[in-house]
């Protein structure tokens, strides 16, 4: 019998008092730790990462209606990942196997090379560097296109912000915007709209009930980064990201999450470069040049 993992290889780093766990598929984080205690909540060692839990969403976050999209005169066709709304979800890589690029007590890089395939007519190199300082864990994700066209890209990532609850309704929230972006019931986009009275944790609050899987935008930024917390009475952990490069963030309390885990695993705070259908609207989406590089970085404190 194999004791291999089900996520594949696992990259530990171990400094500062902090312990991360990368794994091979999707290069993405298992467990992340801080004076022994989870920040992220992420998934045992015998399992595969449930509703993209420490995933990054290459070439695009969230979902394309259909799977449908014209991109420079071409009609594409993506596979359905998300059937039971027929939308294409969280791009092509998650499920991917990355490799290590290099390693050190605190810093790891993973790459992928993401081809042509269905629905998809480019080539990106692709790297996520993780990096453990005193002041926590920062992640810079970076797309080199490799092709000989243009190509569109967006990325997102999909980690679970814990604080010690049992379950989120014992969790503060500060999530200082002031847009929600409305959806249809596929989760495609329609509008937007002033945060409405019962969306809002600009100033932080309660979640108690309040069921969150939307999108925000014009985050409050302070020193070029946005930031949104959860808190106990005891612990804060706080997701923070590049505003400039990041101006999108969706919050997703978990309430459909099967197998007992509703609204008990963490809060998903996904940083995102573009909304939801962004290969059909053209909102927030990047155009990566043959030759081209995108950056930026977002990260994890606690207190």
């Amino acid at each position: 019998m194999s004791d291999r993992a089900p996520s594949g290889q696992q990259w530990t780093l171990k400094a500062h008092d902090q312990e991360l766990v990368v794994v091979q598929a999707g290069g993405g984080i298992r467990e992340y730790r801080s004076g022994g205690r989870p920040l992220l909540h992420g998934y045992p060692v015998d399992a595969k990462a449930d509703a993209g839990r420490g995933q990054h969403l290459m070439p695009w976050p969230n979902r394309i209606r259909d799977g449908k999209y014209t991109y420079a005169g071409k009609e594409q066709q993506l596979a359905l990942s998300e059937p039971a709304r027929s939308n294409a979800s969280h791009g092509l890589t998650r499920w991917a196997t990355w490799h290590l690029v290099e390693q050190s007590d605190d810093r790891v890089v993973v790459g992928y090379s993401l081809l042509p395939q269905q629905g998809w007519d480019g080539m990106l190199e692709l790297t996520v560097t993780y990096s453990i300082g005193e002041d926590g864990l920062t992640v810079t994700p970076a797309a080199t296109n490799a092709g000989r066209a243009a190509v569109p890209f967006g990325y997102g990532a999909h980690p679970y912000l814990t604080a010690g609850e049992d379950t989120v309704d014992q969790l503060i929230l500060e999530l200082p915007a002031g847009t929600v972006i409305d959806v249809d019931d596929r989760l495609i986009p329609t509008g937007t709209a002033p945060v409405p009275a019962e969306l809002d944790f600009s100033t932080a609050r309660p979640i108690a009930d309040t069921q969150l899987d939307h999108a925000y935008t014009d985050l409050r930024a302070e020193d070029g980064h946005w930031r949104i917390t959860v808190r106990t009475d005891e612990h804060a952990t706080t997701l923070w990201a590049d505003a400039d490069a990041f101006g999108y963030a969706q919050a997703f309390t978990g309430d459909s999450l099967p197998d007992g885990n509703a609204r008990r695993t963490g809060v998903a705070v996904e940083p995102m470069t573009c909304p939801a259908n962004a290969f059909n609207t053209g909102e927030g989406l990047i155009e990566l040049q043959p030759g081209q590089t995108w950056s930026a970085s977002w990260g994890v404190t606690g207190e």
